[in-house]
């Protein structure tokens, strides 16, 4: 998959594909179902299937010190995009130029002349330009003007409700990875490098993978049953665990993070990039009387993520 991340110079044939454009956070059912849209009509036109997105989040660009709320980083919702079939990812850089863009600037500096997209899809929620001043029927008059297809997608429901990355969030932060993950149609999942901590889980004997969850919307701290893909390195591949997200209040005051004990695994992986999929919410966190009762509850802990993901 290839990413541009400046629309004013988008490299020749990088430009001409049918792309949907939105945030994506989370790359969830509704977002493919925009995105399948876009696929169709490139395979009518004959050209490359594209998204286009901002980094960072027009959200937090404006409210930068606002409480994290974002469901994946960068990182993470590329790996989403390039599984379900992205070519072209126009990861544009939001910044001071691009949120100064009127709706109609917008249209024609970024779509027509920068990037040349054939076709556009968009949900029926969506708002562009400067202040958020343009809507989905604006678009597709300026797609009529301007000489680029414009298709509005419908908001789609699972169960009683719209999905959408707030409901997803709110799932999360309940503890209920398997029903954000029906909204999802995949597992949330967590990516980035493995960093080192302070070495307690090896001591207890559970030696950990550390991750750092900062500007992340933070699930419900507690132990989960995971499954956890090595991206890179000698021993990639895909592995069950048993993570710790939070505080760990065992050992005081911590910044929340993901740590993520793989079951029958030896290796060192420092560096490497994994990636955690939260399947099931086992209990929230605790502080012990004792190191002792805590490697119990630990052990207990493993025998039932065993349980879990053998039928997951």
């Amino acid at each position: 998959m290839q990413i541009t991340r400046d629309y004013q110079f988008a490299d020749p044939q990088d430009r001409g594909a049918s792309a949907a454009i939105g945030n994506f956070d989370g790359v969830h059912l509704g977002h493919q179902a925009v995105i399948d849209i876009a696929r169709n009509h490139a395979d009518k036109l004959g050209c490359p299937l594209g998204v286009v997105t901002f980094v960072p989040h027009p959200r937090a660009y404006f409210a930068p010190d606002a409480p994290a709320f974002q469901l994946m980083n960068a990182e993470a919702r590329a790996s989403q995009l390039q599984k379900i079939g992205v070519q072209k990812l126009y990861e544009l850089n939001f910044n001071n130029i691009l949120s100064n863009l009127t709706a109609e600037e917008f249209a024609s500096n970024v779509i027509r002349d920068g990037l040349g997209l054939k076709h556009v899809v968009i949900g029926a929620d969506f708002h562009f330009g400067k202040g958020r001043s343009g809507n989905a029927a604006d678009l597709v008059r300026f797609g009529a003007e301007m000489g680029f297809g414009v298709t509005v997608a419908d908001l789609i429901e699972v169960g009683n409700g719209q999905v959408s990355s707030t409901a997803i969030r709110d799932a999360l932060a309940d503890g209920r990875p398997r029903h954000a993950a029906k909204m999802l149609g995949h597992w949330h999942r967590i990516e980035g490098e493995v960093i080192r901590g302070d070495q307690r889980g090896r001591e207890l004997g559970f030696p950990t993978a550390n991750m750092s969850i900062t500007g992340l919307h933070p699930p419900k701290f507690g132990v989960y049953a995971v499954k956890i893909d090595i991206l890179d390195g000698p021993h990639a591949g895909t592995y069950d665990g048993a993570a710790s997200m939070g505080t760990r209040p065992m050992f005081g005051e911590n910044r929340p993070n993901l740590e993520t004990f793989i079951l029958d695994f030896q290796g060192d992986i420092y560096g490497c990039h994994v990636s955690v999929a939260l399947v099931e919410h086992l209990r929230p966190e605790e502080k012990f009387d004792s190191l002792e009762a805590l490697i119990t509850q630990m052990n207990a802990d493993v025998v039932l993520v065993r349980e879990i993901l053998a039928n997951a």
